[in-house]
């Protein structure tokens, strides 16, 4: 039985920081646990696999170790610091795939168990994933930062290095977007038609 993970609050995780950067390494266990997930989840939404959601992950998280002794506190928050880096580590790989031709990668199974609902969210996350996939890459940032992890178009700017009203277009040029990639699809995934 796994222990639940914590939940640190942002000035906690800047506490966290500043006491693995004086030796505690416990501390860093606590932050790694508290924001492995949610990193790894947007990884793996914005680059569709999950050994390179994990790699990306981890390189995020040695990048945080290696400037925990200069972190400033109050001048960015963890977390916000950390999406921006993930941000960019998936944009060089998407950047790499396009360069070496790898823009078909076969999607991730569902290892959740079930039998016709499994399949259903199967066909469901992998439609959602292609036409995220086929989205310009700042556009399937901004929407995957907004819409599936929660953050405010403030933070997601801070993280995109843009500005709020960039944001807010990016994310409804995305939403208009994946609305009409997954139109078509609607009956085949299940969705009753809406009118």
């Amino acid at each position: 039985m796994s222990e639940p993970i914590p939940s640190v609050t942002a000035d906690g995780e800047a506490a966290l920081l500043q006491r693995y950067a004086n030796g505690d390494a416990a501390a860093a266990r606590l932050l790694a646990q508290s924001l492995t997930p949610r990193l790894y989840g947007h990884a793996m939404r914005v680059l569709g696999d999950g050994a390179e959601a994990e790699d990306v992950t981890q390189e995020a998280l040695l990048r945080l170790w290696r400037i925990a002794p200069d972190w400033r506190v109050g001048e960015a928050k963890v977390t916000t610091w950390l999406y921006r880096v993930v941000a960019n580590l998936c944009t060089d790989r998407l950047r790499k795939r396009r360069s070496t031709g790898m823009d078909d990668i076969d999607e991730p199974a569902d290892p959740a168990p079930g039998v016709e609902a499994r399949m259903q969210n199967a066909a469901r996350y992998d439609a959602l994933q292609r036409a995220l996939n086929d989205l310009p890459d700042r556009q399937r940032q901004a929407v995957v930062l907004r819409h599936i992890d929660g953050l405010t178009n403030p933070e997601i700017a801070e993280i995109l290095n843009a500005g709020v009203e960039a944001v807010e277009s990016l994310t409804a040029r995305g939403k208009r977007a994946l609305s009409l990639a997954l139109q078509e699809q609607r009956e085949a995934l299940g969705y009753e038609d809406d009118g």
